[in-house]
């Protein structure tokens, strides 16, 4: 019996997702786990696989559409059915249920529409959310694009080095008074789910923040001599994350999360990780770092972010977590403070290591100094209590062989 495709909720709380690619086209056989299309939510472009064997008999949207959560979006033959099929189970949906699922994109006449060649346009293209958004913007083909990014993928850059960004997606102009000209960039769904979740944390999270200097003249050693032998390169920030792993498993009262009945206390530490990408930011988990080495946590590390860079992420790699780090150091920030990322109750914010003068033995003496600050939901957290968190964190970092053990 033929049976309808529907737009799936792609991540917590979607209402909508945009359709970016169809991997199968009308006429073609499916098999339970092949791809169909390629989804995108406001932070990652989704696999969706089939859940039922068949053949592919009407798309009702194209690529680059948008459609509510629910939405038919293609219909499924079972054996031997035909267009027949296609229109009745079309025309039980009713007028509404058609408008929602936009313009159609194509049905079925025949069996043999399986031989139908797949035209250029509709040909799987890598390219990442922020890219396949200008595309749609500029008019740009995305088949004719050469991508610069990880694996060929198309990334803002190739999409830049092309055309100017025309008048209808960037506005310019000039204010009476003479002020200077400015242009308008259309926000991102990406960028409007941060601002969001951003705003909605410093308005209904109690935060406070307590800072702590580290030393980490002995974790610069530790690590230069992993390093030199290891197959792996390892940064100081996976040493970073492997660290505030293990505090939480040495203070567990820590590794928490408020809920309005209850106060949630996780087994591991999931620690997501902050991730700069060209349409905003992204926090991909480790989940168990406790549980991982250095070079584990590290390796992760570098495939999530890759991963994130190019929107290929699962929901379940960015969803959820329980203590989050965001690291300025390599861009010279001395210290900052975050702000803490729901449903979580404290993210780490890490500066750059600096050289400053520091007291040992009663001398004055120069030292390799990291400062940290902790940013804390104060209903799940007390001052007390992320005190001594920081305080094992701190001691954790300087004497850091203890973060080359897994036991």
């Amino acid at each position: 019996m033929a049976s309808l495709v529907r737009m799936p909720e792609v991540a917590a709380s979607a209402t909508s997702a945009v359709l970016l690619a169809w991997n199968k086209q009308v006429g073609e056989a499916v098999a339970v786990g092949d791809v169909l299309a390629e989804i995108e939510s406001d932070k990652a472009v989704v696999e969706y696989t089939a859940e039922e064997a068949g053949t592919i008999g009407h798309l009702f949207l194209a690529a680059g559409a948008e459609a509510e959560v629910g939405a038919p979006i293609a219909i499924l033959l079972a054996p031997g059915e035909t267009a027949a099929e296609v229109a009745a189970l079309v025309a039980s949906l009713g007028a509404e249920g058609v408008a929602q699922a936009a313009a159609p994109a194509g049905a079925v006449d025949a069996p043999a529409a399986a031989s139908a060649p797949v035209s250029q346009s509709t040909a799987r293209v890598f390219a990442s959310p922020l890219a396949r958004r200008l595309a749609r913007e500029r008019g740009i083909d995305l088949s004719g694009v050469s991508g610069s990014g990880p694996r060929g993928r198309i990334v803002k850059r190739d999409l830049d080095a092309m055309k100017p960004v025309p008048a209808a997606a960037v506005a310019a102009a000039a204010s009476p008074a003479g002020e200077s000209a400015y242009r308008e960039i259309p926000h991102s769904g990406m960028r409007r789910t941060i601002a969001r979740r951003l705003s909605e944390s410093k308005a209904t999270i109690p935060h406070f923040y307590l800072s702590v200097d580290c030393r980490v003249d002995r974790l610069l050693a530790l690590r230069g001599e992993f390093n030199a032998s290891a197959p792996r390169k390892v940064s100081i920030n996976d040493f970073i994350v492997r660290a505030v792993a293990l505090a939480l498993r040495e203070v567990p009262e820590a590794n928490v999360a408020w809920t309005d009945t209850a106060l949630r206390q996780f087994a591991h530490a999931d620690i997501a990780i902050a991730v700069a990408t060209d349409e905003g930011l992204i926090t991909p988990i480790v989940r168990a770092a406790d549980t991982k080495s250095v070079s584990a946590i590290s390796a992760e590390i570098a495939d999530l972010a890759e991963r994130a860079r190019a929107g290929r992420l699962k929901p379940s790699e960015y969803q959820g977590g329980s203590f989050s780090v965001s690291n300025l150091g390599m861009y010279g920030v001395d210290e900052f403070a975050a702000i803490v990322n729901p449903p979580q109750a404290a993210i780490l914010a890490v500066g750059a290591v600096q050289q400053k003068p520091v007291v040992e033995n009663g001398a004055l003496a120069c030292g390799s100094v990291l400062r940290c600050t902790l940013s804390v939901d104060h209903r799940a957290i007390d001052g007390a209590l992320a005190g001594r968190w920081l305080a094992e964190f701190r001691r954790v970092l300087e004497a850091p062989l203890s973060l080359l053990s897994v036991a």
